[in-house]
Parts: structure tokens; C-alpha cells; sequence
């Protein structure tokens, strides 16, 4: 099978990884309503066609945080990443510096911070979930910092993990000890080729960044409960002050879902913010993030660089995002199944798909250049 789109490198991403490893990938949290939305509320914009104007020239390139990209497009912090193909973070920091576009690294990666740095050779942004041990929150971002990360993305909706039904039915969850580990080794023995060139060929298979405070047990050992017990329910915004005066550089919050959470923001220093529900991976029920961008962004206007995720399964839907308020979008799943069914190849690949469904889209809504594109290119927004 050929991929011809995002939704294709799902289904391959489904044939090639153990089972575990794709639920926890494509599951969201309880019912999935959100997850369902996500998609279903972007996939309802209707897209303004207009003709007869000139688009023989289509310029996709922007500026995010000073940073001139290829596209208003950056990969999405993703943890247990370097499970999908051999050292996965590595392939998306590489595939991402080559076509000009920000990786950023999930601090529940497998890959270190100081390992990605070494081996893509490219700067790159790294997203915080602060945990307990704030000593060792402070080490990550002077790792951070010695890595010449070029932004730091500040994950906020995640104070204690929404339940996610599909993660301990798979067995990644909530069946600790050689139960748990016997379940992922038969599904791993099922996919022969990951369980050589990942399984086998991919170790070390621990949690890089945070290996240090895991204890005993550093690699999927009850990984929600580790979660659970580790991440700080007690952070208010007085941190995120702390924290702007710790970093320096460009300070990103992610999971915004709401306008005065958004103006908090701006006032605690931030200088950008990702409108996110954890991609229907926490509280069951929340709006879409397609509802919930318009609002924001009109609060916030360009006081705030504007970022989103959330059900983003192709070029046409970065343009949906563009035109409901976004400044460039962040692709989650879809590049995760595009690592885990092409690897390094399949990323490529994806945001070449990615650009050329943005190229037809604006040139059949009449627009030619991204910063033109705004809500004059639906028809209307969501009610």
C-alpha cells in the first residue's frame, strides 16, 4: 500500500506497529467525543472558492518566533516517539531541519534532549511538563538551554492524566509488572519487522529525559501511573512567571482552551500559545479546537503568536486553521503515523502531501501568500 494521504499512513501505521503502540497513538481519553469533534468540526469549515486571480506565484513560507519557515507548520511534541521507528525523535528533528520547519521534543521522549542535539544537528524547540521534583525540572531546561533549543513549549492540560481506556485495554497501562510486559511482547512478536529494527536494533527503549527521577523502573512500566504520581497538580500561574524568568527565549503555552486563560498568558510574558485539547487525550467533552481558535485569537490579537493542533489531518485543514485565527499549526498524529509507517521516508513524504494540498487550497480561495489568509476564506466559521 501506497500512502496518498495522512489518513492512509494511519492505516499503515496500524499494520506495522504492536498493537499498543497504535492505540496510544490514535486513542483519545473516556469516550472520545473530543477526538471525534476535532476532526468532524474541521472537516465542516467550508473553504470560500474563489477564481479568476492571479496564483501563478503561491508563496507558503512564514515567521514564527524569528524563525523563517517553509510552511506555518511545526511537528508536535509526541511522547514514547522514538518507539514508532528507530530513535524517532532523531528522524523528526532531521526530516524537520531539512524542510525548514521547527521539531519539537516532548520531554516524555526517548531520545534525550542532548542525543537528538547530537545526532540531527539541528536546533529545535523542547516542550516541559514540569513534575514534582522541581530541581530537576530546572535541570531540563538548562539542558534545554545547552542544547540551544530555539523555544520552549510549556504543556499546561495536564495536571493528572485523563483516563484513556484504549492505553490499558492494549496493556501500555494499568498492568505493571511481567503481566503487563508479557501482553506488549505478544503483540511485538505479531510485527516481526518492528520487533527487529525497533524492538530488537532500537534500544535503549527508557525515557530519556526523565531517566533519572523514573526509579526502577525506566522504560513503559505502568506509564500513565508514573504520570499520575509524578506530574505536579499544584502549578498555577505563579509558575509560569517563575519559569518566563528562568527562560529567556521564546516562551510557548500549550493547552489554551479558553480566552482569559489565553490573556493570563500574555500577561505572565508568554509570547505565544497552542489553542489544544491534547488532541482529545484529556477531559472528554471540551470543544473542539476549531471552536474553541476564532475566540482566542480575537481576544489575544497580535499581542500573542497564535498557534493550534488538534484533528489536523491535512493541508486543506492547516488552511481551515490559518483562516480561523492560527499564525501556523502543530501536526501530531499525523506525522507519528507517517513515522510509524514510513519512517524517515513517510515524514517526508507527509509534508510533501501537507504542501501540496496547501498550495491547492489557496490558490482556489484566491490567496497567495499565508499571512492573507483569514476568516474571508470560509464561507463561514463554525456557529
Amino acid at each position: 500500500m501506497k500512502a496518498a494521504s495522512a489518513l492512509d499512513y494511519r492505516e499503515l501505521a496500524r499494520r506495522h506497529l504492536p498493537h499498543f503502540l497504535f492505540e496510544y497513538i490514535d486513542g483519545g481519553s473516556y469516550a472520545e467525543a473530543t477526538l471525534a469533534r476535532n476532526v468532524a468540526d474541521l472537516a465542516a469549515i467550508s473553504l470560500r472558492q474563489r477564481v479568476l486571480r492571479d496564483v501563478s506565484s503561491l508563496d507558503l513560507t512564514t515567521t514564527l518566533f524569528g524563525q523563517k519557515l517553509s510552511l506555518p507548520v511545526a511537528l508536535a511534541p509526541v511522547g514514547l516517539t522514538g518507539l514508532y521507528a528507530r530513535r524517532g525523535e532523531v528522524i523528526g528533528a532531521k526530516v524537520a531541519a531539512a524542510r525548514g520547519i521547527p521539531f519539537c521534543l516532548s520531554t516524555l521522549s526517548v531520545c534525550s534532549i542532548a542525543e537528538v542535539r547530537r545526532d540531527s544537528g539541528a536546533p529545535f524547540w523542547f516542550q516541559l511538563y514540569a513534575i514534582r521534583d522541581r530541581g530537576y525540572t530546572r535541570e531540563l531546561l538548562a539542558q534545554a538551554r545547552e542544547a540551544g533549543c530555539t523555544a520552549l513549549m510549556f504543556t499546561v492540560d495536564l495536571p493528572m492524566p485523563g483516563s484513556r481506556y484504549r492505553d490499558v485495554r492494549s496493556g501500555l497501562s494499568g498492568a505493571p509488572g511481567w503481566r503487563g510486559a508479557l501482553r506488549r511482547f505478544g503483540q511485538s512478536a505479531l510485527r516481526p519487522r518492528w520487533a527487529w529494527d525497533v524492538g530488537l536494533m532500537g534500544r535503549p527503549h527508557i525515557l530519556g529525559n526523565v531517566a533519572p527521577v523514573l526509579g526502577p523502573n525506566t522504560g513503559l512500566e505502568d506509564f500513565l501511573g508514573w504520570i499520575r504520581d509524578n506530574f505536579d497538580p499544584s502549578l498555577t500561574w505563579r509558575d509560569l512567571d517563575l519559569l518566563r524568568a528562568d527562560w529567556s527565549g521564546p516562551l510557548i503555552v500549550k493547552g489554551i482552551l479558553d480566552a482569559d486563560d489565553a490573556r493570563e498568558a500574555l500577561r505572565c510574558g508568554a509570547d505565544g500559545i497552542v489553542v489544544s485539547n491534547h488532541g482529545g487525550r484529556q477531559l472528554d467533552g471540551v470543544p473542539s479546537t476549531a471552536r474553541a481558535l476564532p475566540p482566542i485569537a480575537d481576544a489575544v490579537g497580535d499581542a500573542l503568536t497564535v498557534l493550534a493542533d488538534s484533528g489536523i489531518r491535512s493541508g486543506l485543514d492547516v488552511v481551515r486553521m490559518l483562516a480561523l485565527g492560527a499564525k501556523g499549526v502543530l501536526l501530531g498524529r499525523a506525522w507519528v503515523y507517517a513515522l510509524g509507517g514510513g519512517g524517515a521516508a513517510g515524514v517526508e513524504h507527509l509534508l510533501r502531501l501537507i504542501e501540496a494540498e496547501m498550495r491547492v487550497a489557496m490558490a482556489l480561495t484566491g490567496v497567495t501568500r499565508i499571512a492573507d489568509i483569514d476568516r474571508s476564506a470560509l464561507v463561514e466559521a463554525l456557529a
